[in-house]
């Protein structure tokens, strides 16, 4: 408790909102919550699972929002949620062996390829063209969210924009793929939250107020992204994928 001070508390509030609000849209809202917590002073493998806890509250209150709205059918995802489950423990569990350091290249060069697709593909996300699952989209979308799942576990950032991505290219509009990415994202969240909680690798005294207020923010974000529509959504995917890849490149060099 000794380092939990006024002007932290503060701080940490203020980010969880910031960061739950962009992330319940389109995901990489840990940019703003885990540099945050840093400045705690936490060991890194305590930030994350911290930050875990704080991202679980958000994307379940996310979660909630869009399947009230009707946005998610179950019937397409259901199938899909022990693979992101499933993929995210794996990954926690590999993180711990071996460094997430050799990944960073190949994830800066994903959102890049992300970034230039979304940008030149100008009607891409604003109505939706998916009719049915075939064999080949649904081994595609079987395959990616335990991949991704995996890689939340293991490294995390920009996961929901990876999962969005997933299902854009399915043919989904920015809302529908925006509403599916946090079901599975929040899934991913409470595997690798277990797995933490397990190793003792949470603190509850940062995470619970910051959760909080990340509770809040989702729930003002996801709300904002059903009223404003699927351009407002691909505007902000653009810029907070564009701000992973100069957080990533800034981390690597």
């Amino acid at each position: 408790m000794e380092h939990l001070n006024i002007g932290m508390l503060l701080f940490l509030i203020a980010s969880g909102f910031l960061a739950s609000f962009i992330d319940s849209v389109v995901g990489g809202g840990g940019l703003i919550s885990i540099p945050a917590l840093m400045m705690t002073g936490l060991p890194p493998t305590v930030v994350l699972g911290t930050n875990k806890l704080a991202g679980t509250i958000s994307s379940l209150t996310s979660t909630i929002t869009y399947i009230r709205s009707g946005k998610i059918n179950f019937r397409l995802v259901k199938y899909l949620l022990p693979l992101s489950f499933a993929g995210s423990i794996l990954g926690v569990y590999t993180v711990k062996q071996i460094s997430s350091d050799f990944l960073r290249p190949l994830i800066i060069v994903f959102l890049i390829l992300v970034t230039f697709y979304s940008l030149l593909k100008k009607e891409w996300g604003r109505e939706s063209k998916f009719e049915q699952f075939t064999v080949k989209t649904g081994i595609f979308i079987a395959m990616a969210s335990f991949a991704i799942g995996f890689y939340d576990g293991f490294f995390g950032g920009g996961t929901g924009s990876f999962l969005m991505f997933s299902f854009l290219l399915l043919g989904f509009d920015f809302i529908q793929a925006a509403a599916k990415a946090r079901l599975l994202n929040f899934t991913s969240n409470i595997a690798a939250l277990i797995f933490f909680i397990c190793l003792h690798d949470v603190n509850f005294v940062y995470g619970i107020p910051m959760g909080t207020a990340m509770l809040l923010g989702a729930l003002v974000g996801s709300n904002v992204a059903l009223r404003k529509g699927a351009s407002y959504v691909k505007v902000l995917f653009v810029s907070v994928t564009i701000l992973l890849i100069g957080k990533q490149i800034i981390d690597y060099l």
